[in-house]
């Protein structure tokens, strides 16, 4: 029988033995069997370093649709749902979800067409995407751990649904370092109707070090302070610099190994470079008519044109070697007037965002197609959970669905054209290849030469990694 005495006993030695462990864990004397994480030169973080094994792509151009986009009126086809429109959802006559109650089951709101020579079935809400079916790889049973935007957010940038995690991009500029030493290897682009709704939890480095936190900027939105004072002198500012360098030089040699005086050193010298290549980078104006026009940069539409300007922006980025670029198409809560949380009037909503959305990502596919970096870059569209296939009791507008959505890839690495998964008859809940967000993650990583059970990093005593510790590789849609 186990007392009291021998309770208590057992509970202070195995206390005692938690508090040495932890002692010696921050004295950085206690030894790690998993050290998985890359070798990284705190004077020169951003260098290039090799993946695991030979990668399909180097770099990631993420499209992120803020406010949860519904999968049955874009991607996800379900004839039955039309079939049934106006009836109760079988087996959930009295759902409720997210918001309340929900009413019958309610048909796409656009016609879905076969798109491509594939004829993949695409709505009209999205036409010039559809036309590119043969180009991608459409993933229809996503599921994630929440129903809330802040969260999943959180979930789908950084794998957690709480803050203070690293970011995929993070994660990615971390292991693999950037082509490009002149620019930040991991950029985010946001919406030029503003920020999404979890905010920069979206691009930031958690517990990583905070040189492969994201840098944000956009055509509407430049980085700050990047131009100097008209009235600086060229000469003595370049002389200022090389004095102001081998002053840190100097405090860099009688502090050797402090790696956060060298990791700031190497922050405030990529700051200096950024002002002489981010101009050119983010210089869409020099960009032909015709490019202008394929992205609809030229549109009267402001919201497009500026989104197009982005798309374009991310695009040159990718040419320049940048590792790392995160699109936000949609920003903040805001009843879905900027975003796609489509809750009271879905159709008159979504016909505003979907002429944003549809044209400027297609015209993003065909150029990197005909300029040849979807070789090498692997396209990522996504966005936070999925929308209901009926509408909310007493509204015209879809609640929140985690239980099934559509992301979908496309470049390098990826099957095409392909579809993988299945929701159900109505598009309710994912049936078929279950996905979780983790095995999005993994397929990502994997798809750039990294393993995501060994892409670690030593924090608070644990081997934090991207995928928690879940995940599994997709390897059916890989080509």
């Amino acid at each position: 029988m186990l007392t009291r005495r021998s309770f208590l006993t057992n509970t202070y030695d195995g206390l005692r033995g938690i508090a040495l462990a932890s002692l010696l864990a921050e004295g950085g004397l206690l030894a790690k069997d998993n050290d998985n994480g890359p070798r990284i030169d705190q004077a020169n973080p951003y260098a290039t370093r090799p993946p695991l094994f030979e990668p399909k792509a180097k770099n990631v151009l993420m499209v992120f649709c803020c406010g949860a986009l519904s999968q049955v009126d874009t991607f996800d086809y379900k004839p039955e749902l039309i079939r049934y429109d106006g009836k109760p959802l079988p087996g959930n006559e009295n759902l409720t979800s997210f918001q309340g109650e929900n009413g019958n089951l309610t048909r796409p709101l656009w016609q879905f067409r076969p798109r491509g020579e594939v004829g993949k079935m695409v709505s009209d809400l999205v036409p010039q995407i559809g036309k590119h079916s043969d180009e991608i790889c459409y993933l229809h049973s996503l599921t994630t751990k929440t129903n809330t935007h802040g969260p999943a957010e959180n979930m789908m940038s950084t794998g957690f649904t709480f803050d203070g995690f690293p970011s995929m991009g993070s994660w990615i500029s971390y292991a693999l370092g950037t082509e490009n030493q002149d620019l930040p290897s991991f950029v985010a682009i946001e919406d030029p109707r503003g920020m999404p709704q979890a905010g920069p939890n979206n691009w930031a480095s958690g517990f990583l070090p905070a040189a492969f936190q994201g840098t944000p900027f956009s055509t509407t939105k430049p980085i700050r302070y990047l131009t100097p004072p008209g009235n600086l002198n060229v000469a003595s500012d370049r002389q200022a610099r090389q004095v102001l360098n081998q002053l840190n030089q100097d405090h860099l040699a009688r502090f050797p190994g402090d790696q956060a005086l060298a990791a700031r050193i190497a922050s405030y010298e990529l700051a200096a470079r950024m002002q002489m290549s981010i101009p050119d980078a983010a210089a869409v104006e020099n960009e032909s008519q015709h490019t202008l026009e394929l992205y609809g940069a030229d549109s009267a539409n402001k919201n497009k044109a500026a989104f197009g300007r982005n798309c374009i922006l991310a695009r040159r980025l990718i040419e320049r070697g940048v590792r790392f670029v995160q699109l936000f198409n949609g920003a903040y809560a805001s009843g879905g007037n900027l975003n796609w949380d489509g809750h009271s009037k879905l159709k008159q909503q979504y016909d505003v965002h979907g002429e944003i959305l549809d044209q400027p990502v297609a015209g993003l596919l065909a150029d990197l197609k005909q300029r040849g970096l979807l070789e090498s870059t692997l396209v990522v569209f996504c966005t936070e959970f999925g929308r209901m296939p009926m509408f909310q009791m007493g509204t015209y507008g879809r609640d929140h669905n985690p239980n099934g959505f559509t992301c979908w890839l496309a470049g390098a690495g990826v099957k095409t054209p392909y579809s993988y998964g299945a929701t159900d008859e109505f598009g309710f809940q994912s049936t078929e290849n279950v996905i979780s967000v983790h095995d999005f993650h993994a397929t990502i990583l994997h798809l750039l030469g990294l393993d995501h059970e060994r892409l670690t990093f030593y924090h608070n005593g644990i081997e934090r990694r991207l995928t928690n510790v879940h995940g599994t590789v997709i390897r059916e849609i890989l080509a």
